[in-house]
């Protein structure tokens, strides 16, 4: 029996072996030791055997309440993800493993490797709206890149995406391409029409090197990319500081930052209500695409999330509320669920990567109710 990591995204410790009924391991802390909760590893076994892994430091990690209910996700072939047996007690998460072929690979959500993202990028290149631009390199010397799609008229709408600033956070990934495929769907009307009235910015991967590292929430400095949208520096940030470099050039008005939440186990918004030039017409506008969103995705739901800024006492350094001051426009951070989805469970899957494929395409839709050309 082996336990590995060694690959793209990998993060676990393995601790002991020596039984199959006590596997124990533990998860490897971001650059920085801050956080820890994001792990992705593979077993080599005997087919028919149950093995039980025991994260034995689960209790201290970044989020812990995100274990409670949680099961992880596994998958043989890296294509189908499927959920594990999972128990979450005295600070120990234990998985159980019935083997059926001599691999597993098992994670806390479905990764997105950045092969994967290197795939989406040459296939989306090929449309004739697209560009890829080269926004400039991680610490690690990855690339930053920028899909710009549409002609650039003026009179459009200028709309940013942003996904896996906090690069554990796969499903965000996993959205962005289905938005993607979708809105590059000739066939789509929902896709025609919002080309008819925006030029999309989109970056579907916003921290590459903490993607690779196998990192929950920090890029190659150990910096919370989500905290540094007022200060961006070459020196910690050079992701966030070439976005805002380009955003500051393109400008902004609309804003979609994705997202999962380790606890919560639904989709939700997290709006700029508390910035400082928050007004009634953008109260009115979020209100119409939150409606929407409700209409076209029986996955999303606005009771349950984060409690709302109280007016003026916004965390400016937060990307959503940046965004939303420096360019006075509807600005969201969307998040989703690494369980399962309380609102349509599914105890087989939980959240998983079709859902979030399916919640970008319902995105769009929900856009095409807030977005209209400038001067019409």
């Amino acid at each position: 029996m082996r336990i590995s990591s060694n690959f793209d995204g990998g993060n676990i410790n393995v601790i002991n072996t020596d039984n199959i009924n006590d596997i124990q391991l533990a998860i490897r802390p971001d650059e920085g030791d801050e956080f820890f909760q994001w792990f992705n590893f593979k077993l080599d076994g005997h087919v028919g055997n149950v093995y039980t892994l025991n994260i034995i430091n689960a209790g201290s990690s970044s989020y812990p309440e995100g274990w409670e209910d949680y099961q992880a996700v596994a998958s043989y072939d890296r294509q189908h993800w499927f959920r594990l047996p999972t128990e979450y007690k005295d600070g120990i998460l234990s998985i159980n493993v019935a083997l059926e072929c001599d691999q597993i690979q098992i994670a806390y959500f479905a990764p997105y490797s950045y092969e994967r993202h290197q795939d989406l990028l040459a296939s989306v290149q090929q449309h004739s709206l697209v560009t890829l631009e080269h926004l400039g390199l991680t610490l690690d010397n990855r690339d930053i890149t920028l899909v710009q799609i549409g002609d650039g008229d003026p009179q459009k709408e200028n709309v940013w995406i942003t996904a896996r600033q906090h690069p554990g956070e796969t499903m965000a990934e996993w959205l962005v391409d289905g938005l993607l495929h979708n809105l590059l769907d000739s066939d789509c009307p929902s896709a025609k029409s919002l080309l008819d009235k925006a030029n999309f910015y989109i970056v579907p991967n916003m921290n590459p090197d903490g993607s690779v590292r196998g990192h929950l929430r920090t890029n190659a400095a150990g910096v919370n990319l989500n905290r540094e949208w007022q200060t961006p520096t070459l020196e910690k940030s050079p992701e966030v500081y070439y976005v805002v470099e380009k955003m500051k050039q393109t400008g902004v008005d609309f804003y979609y930052d994705v997202h999962g939440d380790e606890a919560l186990p639904y989709v939700f918004f997290a709006g700029c209500e508390g910035i400082p030039s928050y007004t009634d017409a953008l109260a009115a506008k979020q209100k119409k695409f939150i409606d929407a969103l409700m209409l076209v995705s029986p996955d999303f739901q606005d009771t349950f999330g984060y409690p709302k800024d109280a007016p003026k006492q916004a965390n400016l350094s937060i990307a959503n509320n940046w965004v939303a001051e420096t360019f006075h426009c509807l600005s969201n951070t969307v998040e989703m669920p690494f369980k399962d989805n309380a609102q349509l469970p599914d105890a087989h899957m939980g959240w998983s990567p079709e859902r979030c494929i399916y919640f970008g395409e319902a995105s769009l839709i929900a856009m095409n109710a807030v977005i209209e050309l400038k001067n019409p």
